[in-house]
C-alpha cells in the first residue's frame, strides 16, 4: 500500500507474512519494537486524545 486514510470507523489492518525475526515499530527507533511475525495482526486506528507537537 502505498497511499490511503485511517477513519475512526476504518482502521488500518496489517498481517505479518514474516515467518520469523519480523518487527514492527513506529517512531524510528529499531531497539523500540513488538515482534511481528506470522500471522500477527497489527491495528492501526485514530487516538482517542489528540496530540500537540510544540517545537
Amino acid at each position: 500500500m502505498v497511499f490511503g486514510r485511517v477513519g475512526r470507523d476504518e482502521p488500518l489492518r496489517i498481517t505479518s507474512q514474516m515467518p520469523e525475526d519480523g518487527v514492527i515499530f513506529s517512531d524510528g527507533v529499531e531497539s523500540d519494537f513488538l515482534e511481528f511475525n506470522s500471522g500477527v495482526e497489527a491495528v492501526i486506528s485514530l487516538a482517542e486524545k489528540r496530540g500537540r507537537l510544540v517545537v
